[in-house]
C-alpha cells in the first residue's frame, strides 16, 4: 500500500472545510465591486439571497455525490458515470477551461493588495514575477500533498479573517460612539444589479471543486456533506457581516471597488489595520491559487486514467500526488498570466454554469438508473425535490448569460466566446479519442 492511501496522510474535516472555503470564497476580498455597484442595502440582500438559490443546492448536490462516489476526478467521475465518457470528457473541459479564466485574478489579487504597501515591487516586469512565484509557490506546496495544503488553509484562513475581526469590531465601536448611520453613505449614483449579481455569483462558485481529491480525504463519504455545509454557512457569513459592519459606520458605497477595504481599515483602525488588510488580502490570493490548484490538477490525472489525455499525466508520487499533472497545469497557468481576463467574470460563469448544469443532470439521472446505489447523504426528499435543486442555479446561469450580452473579447461577444470555447471541447474529445484507439491498436499489434 502507497503511504498516499493511509488514513494518516488523508485530509481530514477541518482542513476540508479550509480548502473549501479558498475553492469558494478566501474572504471578504472581491466583495467591493458589489458594495460599490448596488449601494450596502441591495448588496447585502443579494449576499444573503444568492447562497439559498445557487450555492445551499449546489452544496446539497455535491454532498450526496461525493458521499456516493468518493473518486478521484470529482465531478468528471460522477458526469461520466451517469451519462458516458463523451459527457464526462465535456465536463472537465469546460472546468478546465473556465479556469484558464479564473486562476489568473488570483496572482493578480496578490499584486494588488501589495501594491498598496509597496508600489515600487509591484510595477511592470516585477508584477508578473510576483504573480509567477504565486504559482510556482503553489506548485510546490501542491506537490508535497493534499494534507499540507488543507493544513496550510487552515491557518491563512485565520490569518486572513483576523483583520476583518477587528474591522467589525471597530465598526461597531464606531456606531455605538457616534451613532449608527446605515444611511449616510447613501446609494451609487448608477446602479448596476446585473453586475453586482453577476460578482455575487463568481464569488459563490466553486463548491464542486473540493469533489476532485476525495480519494485524499479521510472518511469522505461522512466529511464531504459536512464540509459542504459548514463552509457554505461560513462563507455567507465572512460575506454579509464586515458589510453590514461598515455600513452601520457610514462609510460611503462609492468608495468601494477593487482594494477598499484597505481605506476602510485606514478609516476604523488606522495605518496599522490598513497594512494587516492588505497583508491578508495578499495572502488571500495566495491561498485561494493553492487551494484551486490542489483541485483542478486532479482532472488532467482522472482524464489520463481513462485514456483520454496521455498517460505521463498519471505519475504519481508516494504521498499521492499527480505530481506531471501539477507542473503541466502550473505552467498552463503561468502562461495565462500576461491576458487580462480579471474582469472577465462573465465568460467564466457560463463555462463554470455550464459545468454545474451537467452536474445536477448527472444527480438526476443516477438518481434514475442508479436508484439502489448506496449513497450515505441524500438530498432531501425524492426525485421530484432533487429535479427541483437545479432550477435555482439553472435560473441564475440563465441571468447571467442575459446581463454578459453586451461584454466583448478578442472582438467578439462574450458570449460567442465562451460559445467557441465550449463547442472545442466534442472536436478535443473526438481527436483525443481517436489517439487513444491507434495507440490501442498499435499495442495489439505487437
Amino acid at each position: 500500500m502507497a503511504r498516499g492511501s493511509g488514513t494518516a496522510t488523508k485530509m481530514r474535516l477541518l482542513p476540508l472545510i479550509a480548502a473549501t472555503y479558498f475553492m469558494v470564497s478566501g474572504g471578504p476580498y472581491g466583495l467591493e465591486d458589489i458594495i460599490g455597484k448596488a449601494g450596502y442595502g441591495r448588496a447585502l440582500l443579494i449576499l444573503m439571497l444568492v447562497p439559498l438559490l445557487w450555492s445551499l443546492p449546489t452544496s446539497l448536490m455535491v454532498g450526496e455525490l461525493a458521499s456516493a462516489i468518493p473518486c478521484e476526478g470529482g465531478f468528471y467521475q460522477w458526469v461520466r458515470r451517469a451519462m458516458g465518457p463523451f459527457w464526462g470528457f465535456q465536463e472537465a473541459w469546460l472546468s478546465l477551461a473556465s479556469s484558464i479564466f479564473d486562476m489568473a485574478i488570483y496572482p493578480t489579487t496578490f499584486v494588488l493588495y501589495l501594491s498598496h504597501i509597496a508600489p515600487v515591487l509591484t510595477q511592470g516586469s516585477r508584477g508578473l514575477l510576483l504573480k509567477l512565484a504565486i504559482v510556482a509557490i503553489s506548485a510546490t506546496w501542491n506537490l508535497r500533498g493534499a494534507v499540507a495544503v488543507g493544513r496550510g488553509s487552515q491557518r491563512m484562513m485565520a490569518v486572513s479573517l483576523s483583520p476583518f475581526v477587528v474591522l467589525i469590531a471597530l465598526a461597531l465601536w464606531h456606531g455605538l460612539r457616534h451613532g449608527i448611520a446605515p444611511s449616510s453613505g447613501g446609494p451609487p449614483a448608477q446602479v448596476d444589479l446585473a453586475g453586482a449579481i453577476l460578482v455575487a455569483l463568481w464569488n459563490y462558485m466553486g463548491w464542486d471543486n473540493a469533489s476532485t481529491i476525495a480519494q485524499e480525504v479521510e472518511d469522505p463519504q461522512r466529511n464531504y456533506p459536512r464540509a459542504m455545509l459548514s463552509s457554505a454557512t461560513v462563507v455567507m457569513f465572512v460575506y454579509t457581516l464586515p458589510l453590514a459592519a461598515v455600513w452601520l459606520a457610514g462609510i460611503p458605497s462609492v468608495r468601494f471597488s477593487t482594494g477598499a477595504w484597505v481605506d476602510a481599515g485606514m478609516r476604523l483602525g488606522g495605518s496599522l489595520l490598513a497594512l494587516t488588510v492588505v497583508l491578508a488580502g495578499s495572502l488571500d490570493g495566495l491561498g485561494t491559487f493553492n487551494a484551486l490548484t490542489l483541485s483542478l490538477t486532479r482532472l488532467p490525472y482522472a482524464m489520463a486514467e481513462d485514456g483520454l489525455l496521455p498517460r505521463i499525466l498519471t505519475l504519481r508520487w508516494a504521498n499521492g500526488v499527480p505530481w506531471v499533472s501539477v507542473l503541466a497545469c502550473s505552467l498552463g497557468w503561468a502562461l495565462a498570466l500576461s491576458f487580462t481576463f480579471e474582469r472577465l467574470i462573465a465568460i467564466d460563469l457560463v463555462l463554470y454554469g455550464a459545468a454545474l448544469m451537467l452536474e445536477f443532470v448527472a444527480l438526476v439521472a443516477l438518481r434514475l438508473r442508479e436508484p439502489a446505489m448506496p449513497r450515505p447523504y441524500r438530498v432531501p426528499g425524492g426525485i421530484g425535490a432533487t429535479i427541483a435543486i437545479g432550477i435555482g442555479p439553472a435560473l441564475l446561469i440563465v441571468f447571467a448569460l442575459w446581463a454578459a450580452r453586451d461584454e466583448r473579447v478578442a472582438g467578439l461577444p462574450a458570449l460567442a466566446f465562451a460559445t467557441m470555447v465550449a463547442l472545442a471541447g466534442p472536436l478535443v474529445y473526438l481527436l483525443m479519442t481517436s489517439v487513444a484507439r491507434r495507440r490501442q491498436q498499435k499495442d495489439k499489434g505487437r
